[in-house]
């Protein structure tokens, strides 16, 4: 059975919403390891990719698995929008946009990694 359109704008929403509610989580996990181990301070942008990833993993495959058809572009499309807002974040509490390859290979991660959990979540179902 093949969802409307409408209710796959929905799904989109609430995968986008599980993967920032897993990105808090995750964030306040790291900062607990940071502050209570011997971890380094140089590791926390490794600790904030493997966040990102994860989340649009996850949000990516629930969004697919509820959607039932088109998983890579539902896929894509969560991890396109987890990442364009997380740049609007970024810009509204804490400094301009500087587009460098560094941005351009976390935008082509975010979209690859959304497809793959795309691809997962469709075949979950």
């Amino acid at each position: 059975m093949k969802v409307k359109n409408w209710n796959k704008g929905i799904y989109l929403l609430k995968g986008l919403v599980l993967s920032y509610i897993i990105t808090c989580i995750l964030i306040l996990f790291s900062s607990v390891l940071l502050t209570y181990s011997s971890l380094s301070e140089m590791k926390m942008p490794l600790l904030n990719t493997i966040t990102m990833l994860i989340s649009i993993t996850v949000g990516s495959i629930y969004t697919a698995a509820k959607v039932k058809e088109k998983g890579w572009i539902s896929g894509g499309i969560v991890g396109i929008a987890y990442y364009i807002i997380l740049i609007a974040l970024n810009m509204i509490f804490l400094r301009p946009l500087v587009f460098d390859i560094f941005s351009a290979s976390k935008i082509i991660l975010s979209s690859v990694i959304g497809v793959i959990g795309g691809i997962i979540g469709i075949n979950l179902s």
